[in-house]
């Protein structure tokens, strides 16, 4: 029996965040746990794509930017960009 797979509206929609300062993935977890919680992370499942790119649920990402203004006094962490794609990381504006 073939799996089936999800309907492209069904699939999560992610927004890519370039990261920048200096920080630990740990520390990243930290600040999105402390601010929206267990059930808020899960909501906004953030996953690393490299050492500064985290990507997140489209419909979190304003919590998930707000968590990292709260945490900043403890460590810099600070959102350089934010697009779509990964791509549009790269290209300046």
């Amino acid at each position: 029996m073939k799996l089936k797979s999800l309907k492209p509206s069904m699939k999560e929609n992610k927004r890519y965040l370039l990261l920048e300062g200096k920080f630990k993935r740990e520390d990243v977890e930290e600040a999105i746990f402390d601010y929206i919680g267990v059930l808020g992370y899960a909501k906004a499942n953030p996953v690393f794509i490299s050492d500064k790119i985290l990507a997140v649920n489209r419909e979190m990402i304003d919590q998930v930017r707000g968590s990292f203004v709260m945490f900043s006094t403890k460590k810099d962490i600070k959102v350089k960009r934010v697009s779509g794609t990964i791509s549009g990381l790269g290209k300046k504006k």
